[in-house]
């Protein structure tokens, strides 16, 4: 497979809105891009490109196709500015395209290019088979709360 990472840019919102969407079909059974108005999920995207914003995009190399991205943003506290919360990863890669090495890809591009972040935050559906790829790159359960596991990678 020829394929092409490159880092997101503010203008890329679209793409972010699209691949989490294939990633709450995927995780949550979203059947409607309506999902992506509660604000439990449009945090990950709204207002994109705010200090701190970062991640990748993988594309087919030939018809520049996106096939995926990851990304974290630092959550803000409502009426505050920046917690001191972890980044949380947001992470998704079209289905037909899985299994294919794409995912380790994209994580190890974010996990080197950002060693400042030695911990990260994810939720994830314990029955996502994705968490066996977080669980390659050091993220461990910190909680498990009905079916959503919070998982956590500390360097």
């Amino acid at each position: 497979m020829d394929y092409v990472i490159r880092a997101l840019t503010p203008t890329d919102a679209p793409i972010l809105w699209d691949m989490l969407y294939e990633g709450l079909r995927t995780a949550a059974g979203a059947s409607s891009r309506d999902v992506l108005k509660q604000p439990e999920y449009a945090r990950y995207v709204e207002g994109w490109g705010r200090p701190g914003d970062t991640g990748f995009v993988v594309s087919d190399k030939p018809s520049r196709e996106v096939l995926g991205a990851v990304w974290y943003r630092i959550p803000i506290a409502e009426g505050q500015g920046r917690s001191e919360a972890l980044p949380e990863l947001a992470f998704a890669v079209k289905p037909g395209q899985r299994k294919r090495g794409l995912g380790a890809a994209l994580l190890t591009q974010l996990v080197k290019a950002n060693p400042q972040h030695s911990a990260i935050s994810i939720r994830a559906s314990a029955k996502n088979p994705a968490v066996r790829l977080y669980e390659r790159f050091g993220f461990q359960i910190v909680s498990d709360t009905g079916g959503t596991l919070t998982m956590r990678r500390e360097v």
